[in-house]
């Protein structure tokens, strides 16, 4: 497809000099793939780096028919977006911050070379025992979600909700039918809830986790069997004993 459109009546947009006519916003909405509310609404100089590689992959919030996600970020030295850390005393702090960029700069920030610089990341310390085997005080690596609807059922995300704030589980959509997800942990104590798509803030896909606790040793189930046969021959000799005396 190509861009009917003088090279001089183009410049004269790039330097502010002239308008756009609705005709014009046509043909670049449809020579770049995005929509007019886009072109319109968005300043695309504002946006990262990983925001502008969604929009050239063809993912654009406005046609999905959803609101942009303008997410704050930092960058490091070379320009490359950070890795911001939101430990557990930030996290009461980041349900109301989180779109403030005085608040996200203060949050410790890293890299991780292996992952993707076209993406975008965040680090969250969690809590409590609603996502065994991951034990509590474990970081949460996960990759920012710009359009809901891509939510996959049956992965783990960090979701950032209106009345209970930071929240790592693992999802059902059920958006396009209920305007719901549907929320439920790896600990079978928990049972499963809803959670209307109105009190999410932000979504995180997770990535991976990071703990410094040491996993219990794997028994093979052979010498598990040989323990438990062990245990039965000690109780009945504690039994006959009992009934000798």
């Amino acid at each position: 497809m190509t861009l009917k459109m003088k090279r001089s009546t183009l410049s004269g947009y790039e330097n502010e000099i002239a308008r756009p006519n609705i005709s014009a916003l046509i043909a670049l909405s449809e020579y770049f793939e995005v929509s007019i509310d886009t072109l319109v609404k968005t300043d695309l100089s504002l946006l990262s780096e990983s925001q502008l590689s969604e929009l050239e992959r063809g993912n654009d919030i406005y046609i999905k028919g959803s609101q942009l996600r303008v997410l704050t970020t930092t960058v490091d030295s070379r320009n490359n977006e950070n890795i911001e850390l939101v430990h557990e005393k930030a996290k009461a702090g980041y349900t109301s911050g989180f779109a403030d960029p005085e608040f996200i700069k203060e949050l410790p920030a890293f890299n991780l070379p292996f992952l993707s610089k076209e993406k975008k990341y965040r680090t969250f310390q969690i809590n409590g025992d609603s996502m065994l085997p991951i034990t509590d005080g474990s970081w949460i690596t996960a990759e920012f979600v710009q359009n809901w609807n891509t939510i996959k059922s049956g992965e783990a995300y960090i979701i950032l909700t209106v009345n209970d704030g930071i929240v790592f589980k693992v999802a059902e959509n059920k958006i396009a039918s209920s305007r719901k997800l549907i929320l439920s942990s790896l600990n079978p104590l928990y049972k499963p809830y809803e959670l209307k798509i109105e009190d999410v803030k932000e979504v995180w896909k997770f990535i991976h986790f990071i703990n410094s606790d040491l996993p219990d040793a794997n028994i093979p189930q052979e010498e598990l069997q040989k323990t438990v046969a062990n245990l039965k021959n000690e109780v009945n000799l504690i039994k006959m004993k009992i009934e000798t005396l």
